[in-house]
């Protein structure tokens, strides 16, 4: 008796009379290949090997085998997907049919203020070994839910009635998982996680009665090491040429010295550790009941709980400028500061940051089929489905940060010619030198220098809930025709909210130092960051070779009662508390043909889908009080208390016909042509009515970038696609075929990002150096005297205006008398101590506060094009095939990554070519796959912070390999490995020098036993 999962075909090249019975990889091939045969559009799929043995250990991992399909990952792993250069929420992702919520607080780039705004659904959270199939409709059907111009991938669990065996069967697995990431002992097992599965079908005899269980559990941890610099402002290049300006000296070294309009200048170099930990459980049950051929009533439910924590350390080096030395390269669109070194002594930076999130995922369904006539089937189904991302830290956050520093650098200098940073320093830790900055002067970077700054609490929630409804009348014509009418009703919503807090410490000037040691010092460790990294080099000697390790929380509740003690309250930041409704209603009818044309075999399906849909959203948010300028520079907005709701209604309504075609022109040819209109709608966050104000990072006098803000507009429309395709395979052989296919795309309503200057709640500017202002006042004198315009001096001469009620005498007599005559600056004891005295906040005669505020827009049409090719092919009975794909992707919605930083960039997200290519053995129970998958570079942003920068991830090929044997017919072992050649993950700006993260990945290992009964 076969097992189920097996097909029996004839090869073509055997003898007659002999059978062979295809397993493993070359039957879920065979099962995929098949559904992409008989499919009428453009469809292709992945099968399970056999019950509980899915191809890969993550869904997303699949899915990039299917031609056009490509993943971006999370630390690693297979995360979200693109389609035919449609990402995240482009792609529509149902379970059996039926549409999934989905929520996420991505903090994998360690973005602390991330929320929830996405519906991209995150593959992470479902086991693969529950899956039966995964279905990828590249063209739109009258009888699918709209969503997904890419694609509509559906995600296929195990019905009972449809297992191959009556009674008790199933399946039991269990492996070990080892990432060479996470540092360990020689010898040491103990970071070896499990991941165990199992499932358990029941069907009677008579085919009448079925149920099933499924359950999954999954614990990685993992670790990398990451540079992060924080952006690259550009500046014009006469404002970077002004020796009395921020940047430069007329004594500053200036090599390659540029000429095109704009620089890019760095702000920091930045290098970063991460622990990280996730913890997967996933559940399903199916119940099937069928007392006739006629009736059958189906209920299921699937949950699942996915944890994710990081425990993450930065070591941070921030300009201060101005700069003593620049290097330049020789881009001749836009050149870049590749070289920059200062001698001012200034911090090292060594925040710590813990996030933590817990997202449950439920659906729960009914389905019920009566054949009531005949030739007419009524279906009715129903589900209830919510997501939930919820913060899972022990202090209640989703983030946690603490910075902590050293002021103890006295020379910095960095190297970016490679594209990745390279940096030295110096350091003087003795207070009588280094103009009273702190240290315990032994001339040794160590954790009695440290002091601490600022305590920041993120609280992010994300909520998305979906009940949907459906019925489909469908009536058979005979000879493989029939004709379907109906109609569904999705009810659609998703809530995100988020509160922080601040709390200053020792601030950032660092007026503590020591204080670390002494309340925290059990809680801190010191060790070696840069040495983690392997593929890039640092080039760290000295001090760089020191770094320190904390859990943010554990310092949090140290350090927020002791500062709350010293008067130093934790302040709320503006919080936000969103919700989007969406409502629709469709109506369908779609007819299939089969029959013949010129006598040969065709077949046609031709359908509209009509659809309602109506939005409200609701935004409740507090308006900002003021800008708050508390040391040179270091500005935050202040919270103020909650406005009322802001509810804004809007509607749309679209028609989505389509119509596939497909003819055997001549036998084992399949050739297609396929129209379809399809759509996808905004992300959540484009549609939120409230607005958002974020803070300056130095005064607008000194030539800072704007600060951001965001304004959504929920009246948004959807992005619209009318889509052709055509493509001609060939299936020349048992599980062997070829195929080739062109499509096209033209897309209106692109949602474009655009970013305008503004106000926003009457919030003015203390740091504007506008005349007439204190800030205007301060920047004039030190102009008139030849003082640096640093931010320390123009916050310390408009602090004293502000202490001393605008006398302008008395403000430049504490100035002069405090300036140290050995190093022609400020004494830090006096700067210091004037900070804690005196907040700087916007007054009448400071200019309104320009914001570069950021929105969405339907302003933008596009085409996108290209070409699929796909070639499987095993050699007879050797066992041995490949399978391999490549998918071309064109369009007139690229970035030009020299555009004006003035003017708003549109671009489509996601859009880059693919490709993967499989080798393949299975015979006599040995399956075994090696396996690279490809994807070119794409962009993944745009007008990134003030300046409108680009962000493109880069080119990223991973080569993984599997090998499983089947000791017993019911009894198999497996060995997988991910990553093999340690690929790193990159993104960058404007240019490849102009490094954004980079995160360093190592390779992970599966060693598993499977049991089927």
């Amino acid at each position: 008796m076969q097992d189920a999962g097996q097909t029996a075909s004839q090869d073509p090249q055997s003898a007659p009379g002999d059978e062979i019975v295809i397993t493993g990889i070359r039957a879920s091939l065979g099962r995929a290949i098949d559904i992409k045969r008989n499919s009428a559009g453009v469809v292709d799929a992945i099968s399970a090997e056999d019950i509980g043995k899915f191809p890969d250990t993550n869904l997303a991992e699949s899915l990039q085998r299917v031609t056009g399909v490509s993943i971006s990952r999370a630390n690693g792993e297979g995360s979200q997907v693109a389609v035919r250069g449609f990402s995240g929420g482009f792609n529509l992702v149902t379970l059996n049919g039926r549409q999934l919520p989905a929520t996420s607080i991505d903090t994998s780039t360690g973005n602390a203020f991330a929320t929830g705004t996405g519906r991209s659904f995150d593959f992470q959270n479902l086991a693969s070994e529950g899956v039966a199939t995964l279905e990828v409709y590249k063209t739109g059907r009258a009888n699918i839910p709209s969503g997904g111009i890419g694609a509509a991938i559906n995600v296929v669990t195990r019905r009972p009635l449809s297992s191959s065996e009556s009674g008790l069967s199933g399946s039991i697995g269990a492996k070990g998982l080892y990432d060479s990431s996470v540092e360990k002992a020689e010898g040491d097992l103990s970071k070896i996680t499990p991941e165990l599965s199992g499932l358990i079908n029941y069907k009677n005899p008579n085919e009448t009665f079925g149920v099933n269980v499924f359950g999954s559990y999954q614990l990685r941890e993992s670790a990398s090491v990451q540079s992060n610099p924080n952006y690259w402002n550009i500046v014009p290049l006469a404002d970077f040429l002004n020796t009395a300006g921020a940047y430069i000296r007329p004594t500053t070294v200036i090599t390659n010295r540029p000429t095109t309009e704009y620089v890019q200048i760095p702000n920091d170099s930045r290098y970063q550790f991460s622990e990280n930990r996730r913890e997967r459980l996933n559940g399903q049950a199916n119940i099937q009941f069928k007392p006739s051929d006629r009736f059958e009533i189906s209920i299921d439910g699937m949950y699942a709980r996915n944890k994710l924590s990081e425990e993450r350390s930065e070591q941070t080096n921030w300009f201060q400028r101005p700069f003593t030395e620049v290097t330049f390269d020789d881009n001749k669109q836009m050149q870049s500061a590749v070289i920059l070194a200062e001698s001012i002594q200034a911090d090292k930076g060594y925040e710590q940051q813990r996030f933590a999130t817990k997202t449950e995922l439920y659906s729960v369904g009914g389905n019920v089929k009566w054949d009531f006539t005949d030739n007419l089937r009524l279906t009715l189904d129903a589900n209830h489905a919510k997501s939930k991302t919820n913060p899972d830290n022990a202090n209640g956050t989703s983030a946690t940060t603490i910075s902590i520093g050293a002021p103890v650098r006295s020379s910095h200098k960095v190297d970016f010619t490679t594209g990745f940073p390279q940096q030295s320093e110096t350091i003087n830790d003795c207070t009588a030198t280094n103009g009273g900055r702190g240290g315990n002067c032994n001339n040794t970077l160590d954790i009695a220098d440290l002091g601490s700054q600022v305590a920041r609490k993120i609280t992010s929630t994300q909520e998305a809930r979906i009940n949907q409804f459906g019925g489909d009348v469908a009536w058979d014509l005979g000879g493989g025709s029939k004709f379907n009418v109906g109609g569904n009703y999705i009810d659609a919503n998703m809530r995100s909210t988020t509160v922080n807090t601040i709390q200053t410490l020792g601030d950032w000037g660092i007026t503590d130092t020591g204080r670390v040691a002494e309340l925290a010092g059990d809680l801190v460790d010191t060790f070696c960051l840069t040495c983690k990294f392997d593929k890039y080099d640092p080039k760290s000697t000295g001090s760089s070779l020191v770094a320190f390790r904390a859990n943010a929380v554990d310092l949090l509740n140290v350090f927020e009662p002791y500062y709350a003690g010293r008067g130093n309250a934790v302040s709320p930041s503006p919080s936000s508390d969103d919700t989007v409704g969406e409502k629709t209603w469709a109506a369908y009818g779609q007819i299939t043909w089969a029959g013949e044309l010129g006598g040969r075999r065709a077949n046609a399906l031709i359908g509209a889908r009509y659809e309602k849909t109506r939005v409200k959203s609701i935004g409740i948010q507090s308006v900002p009080s003021g800008i708050r300028w508390s040391q040179d520079n270091d500005f935050a907005v202040d919270g103020g208390p909650p406005s009322g709701a802001v509810t804004v209604k809007a509607s749309y309504d679209n028609l989505l016909p389509s119509l596939d075609f497909n003819i055997e022109p001549i036998d084992n040819v399949m050739a297609r042509a396929s129209f379809s209109r399809t759509l996808a709608r905004p992300d959540y966050g484009n549609l939120f009515a409230s607005v958002s104000a974020g803070a300056p990072n130095r005064p607008t006098a000194l030539g800072a970038a704007p600060a951001g803000a965001t304004r959504q507009d929920p009246a948004l429309l959807p992005l619209v696609s009318d889509n052709f395709d055509v493509s001609l395979e060939w299936y020349y052989k048992p599980t062997s075929f070829v195929s080739v296919g062109f499509f096209n795309k033209d897309v209106r309503n692109f949602i474009g990002n655009q970013v305008t200057s503004g106000n926003l709640f009457g919030l003015r500017d203390p740091g504007s150096g506008a005349a007439g202002s204190r800030s205007g006042t301060a920047l004039a004198y030190l102009q008139a005297n030849g003082l640096p315009l640093s931010d320390i001096n123009l916050f310390s001469y408009t602090a004293l205006l502000t202490q001393n009620n605008g006398n302008q005498a008395a403000a430049s007599a504490a100035f002069q008398n405090n300036i140290d005559p050995a190093t022609g600056g400020l004494r830090t004891q006096f700067v210091v101590d004037l900070a804690n005295a005196v907040d700087i906040v916007a007054d009448p005669n400071d200019p309104l506060f320009e914001f570069a505020i950021s929105g969405p827009v339907n302003n933008r049409e596009g085409n996108i094009h290209g070409f699929e090719v796909a070639w499987t092919n095993f050699f007879g009975q050797t066992g041995f095939g490949f399978a391999v794909s490549y998918t071309k992707v064109n369009g007139d919605v690229n970035v030009d990554p020299y555009a004006d930083p003035n003017v708003n960039i549109f671009a489509l997200t996601g859009l880059g070519d693919s490709a993967n290519l499989t080798g393949i053995y299975d015979k006599n129970g040995l399956s075994a796959r090696v396996s690279y998958n490809w994807r070119d570079k794409y962009l993944s942003g745009t007008n990134q912070g003030g300046n409108r920068n680009p962000l493109f991830t880069a080119a990223f090929g991973t080569l993984d390999a599997s090998i499983s044997y089947d000791i017993a017919q019911s009894f198999s072992i497996s060995l997988e490995a991910v990553n093999l050649t340690s690929e790193p993950f990159r993104q960058y700006a404007r240019t490849e020098t102009n490094l954004v993260y980079v995160q360093e990945l190592k390779p992970r290992f599966y060693l598993g036993a499977r049991y089927r009964f």
